[in-house]
């Protein structure tokens, strides 16, 4: 497996954990596309920011095979990241929609 791979299967995972979140709770859905939007974001965004603790794909991979608790790691900060993206941007948008 190569850093790519991982890294797209962590924006895979986030788009599930948002669109999970979003049939879970119907509050926080936004449609089929918008939630897959903001899991790509919210995913992306969590690596980016929590990846620096060592769970990121470079790290994954730095032993020369995969490294499966790190990898783990990663899969769940990413299904996380998905759900808190689709929550931060219906939070926006309902605070964009609301006229004054």
């Amino acid at each position: 497996m190569t850093d790519t791979l991982i890294a797209i299967i962590s924006i895979f995972v986030g788009i599930i954990g948002a669109n999970v979140y979003g049939t879970i709770k119907k509050k926080y859905t936004m449609g089929f596309t918008a939630n897959t939007i903001a899991g790509i974001f919210g995913s992306i965004f969590f690596i980016k920011i929590f990846g620096k603790l060592g769970f990121d794909p470079i790290s994954i991979m730095e032993s020369g095979g995969v490294n499966v608790v790190l990898f783990a790691i990663n899969m769940a900060v990413s299904l996380l990241g998905g759900a808190i993206g689709l929550i931060a941007v219906k939070i926006i948008r309902n605070r964009l929609e609301k006229k004054p």
